[in-house]
């Protein structure tokens, strides 16, 4: 059977269907709470960031014009959603407390990954700023391009791509100091 467009979904959506609504909900889940984990570091906030986003998102529908794709406007607003979380959260940590790490345990998601070297590479990320980390999970998780980063970041794609290169770095002196 064919899959009815993002668009055509939202349409329904905004005239009161609710499977069209939970239909979204159900593309979208997976992506957006993988987001989330990656951007939080542990599955009860990603699960937390993930009902705010979706609550945003039918708050918002009616203001999804269609001049890009939904995706896009979708991770613009888990982009923003999670940038409050952050800002939420900031004023709670004491200086002496370290950045939350992924762990296996926190995560099963990450502790089904086959590989050992995409576990470092995530639990990397976590060492990331903010910025940096959303620029990598935009880029490399859900392939949006630069200038579709840009739009959603509200940045120029000189400046995501600064952004990605620096986090590159970063990812690549604390794998190589892990691998030693």
């Amino acid at each position: 059977m064919f899959e009815k467009r993002d668009e055509q979904l939202v349409a329904k959506a905004r005239n009161g269907d609710k499977k069209a609504w939970f239909t979204l909900i159900q593309r979208y889940e997976q992506p957006i709470y993988q987001y989330g984990i990656r951007m939080t570091g542990n599955t009860h906030d990603a699960a937390d960031l993930m009902q705010d986003i979706f609550v945003s998102v039918f708050k918002s529908l009616s203001n999804y014009r269609g001049e890009g794709a939904f995706r896009g406007w979708l991770f613009k607003i888990a982009h923003y959603r999670c940038m409050e979380f952050y800002r939420r959260k900031r004023p709670q940590q004491s200086l002496d407390e370290c950045p939350e790490q992924i762990s296996e345990e926190d995560t099963p998601e990450i502790g089904m990954l086959s590989d050992e070297s995409s576990k470092q590479v995530l639990k990397a990320m976590q060492k990331l700023s903010v910025a940096q980390k959303a620029v990598v999970e935009l880029k490399f998780f859900h392939h949006f391009t630069f200038d579709e980063i840009a739009q959603q970041l509200g940045l120029s794609s000189n400046t995501v791509k600064s952004r990605l290169y620096s986090a590159l770095n970063k990812l690549k002196l604390d794998l190589e100091v892990e691998n030693a």
